[in-house]
């Protein structure tokens, strides 16, 4: 890897990189969705700014984002996960997801997302569902709080909330097996009920997508240390190039010893300086050939 070099030869180093590739892996944590209007959730304050009602309450993030909640507290757990639910609803990709996806469709294998972010934005820009593998689950999918073992999508479930107490005030939904309360198919903090199996079969996917593609470049974009389950599988599964972006810890460790580009910017910027050096290798190989022609 190559430090203290001019941004623009590391863009140059990224494009060249995925012009050389088969596919793309695609290695996305919560930065991912900041350029779109989204919150990471990075600290207790800008946690408890988001949601004032449970900044009063002294609840973090890792209280309410659990089992425990939904069983003692199930209107506010269903306050918060309910709005955000309705958030990623309401929110528009930023462009950065169509430059991937623009990346990845020239390439023999094209692309697979790896994300811990369970917002469903991929599958909304575009991306094939069957190319994406959610990690932590998804918001989009409701799984019961009993015994039941069944997960089914959230399509009907709209939930009117209450953001001044961060509650939801219709009502919460219901197994339909069962008739018990539902909770989001999502891996929260000490969650010994999640079920993985939406997660395993996305996991085959990729497994069998790997297999295929023999020469890929990972695009890390907006993963964090603090819960760095993305950051290891880029550094730990990727046999080829990396690329992170990430404008507060961009840094590749050299214990690794991968080839990789660090972009120490945002994720949309890094896309669109990427996807601009693409563009003018590109025009570059066509003037070429026609000089070729003359």
């Amino acid at each position: 890897m190559i430090t203290d070099e001019p941004i623009s030869e590391k863009y140059q180093r990224a494009a060249q990189a995925i012009l050389e590739a088969d596919g793309l892996i695609i290695a996305a944590g919560a930065g991912m969705g900041v350029d779109s209007g989204l919150p990471d959730f990075r600290g207790s304050e800008g946690f408890w700014k988001a949601y004032p009602a449970l900044g009063k309450a002294r609840i973090d993030f890792r209280s309410i984002a659990s089992p425990e909640a939904f069983a003692r507290m199930p209107s506010r757990a269903w306050g918060f996960y309910g709005h955000r639910l309705n958030l990623y609803r309401d929110t528009v990709p930023h462009d950065g997801f169509r430059l991937l996806r623009e990346m990845a469709v020239r390439l023999p294998h094209g692309e697979f997302v790896v994300t811990s972010n369970v917002d469903g934005q991929f599958q909304k820009a575009g991306f094939p569902e069957n190319d994406v593998c959610e990690i932590h689950g998804s918001i989009h999918y409701l799984q019961c709080m009993n015994n039941c073992d069944l997960i089914w999508p959230a399509d009907d479930f709209r939930p009117e909330i209450d953001p001044e107490q961060c509650s939801i005030v219709s009502p919460m939904p219901r197994c339909p097996r069962c008739n018990g309360l539902a909770r989001p198919n999502i891996l929260m903090f000490n969650d010994w009920r999640f079920i993985g199996d939406r997660v395993e079969r996305q996991q085959f996917g990729f497994d069998d997508w790997t297999c295929r593609a023999k020469n890929y470049v990972t695009i890390e974009i907006g993963a964090g240390t603090a819960l760095p389950t993305i950051r290891r599988f880029a550094e730990f599964s990727n046999k080829g190039f990396l690329i992170r972006i990430n404008p507060t810890d961009a840094k590749i460790a050299k214990a690794y010893n991968k080839l990789g580009v660090s972009l120490q910017v945002g994720a949309l910027e890094g896309l669109r300086g990427i996807a601009e050096e693409l563009q003018r290798k590109a025009l570059l190989q066509k003037r070429t050939i026609f000089q070729g022609i003359d």
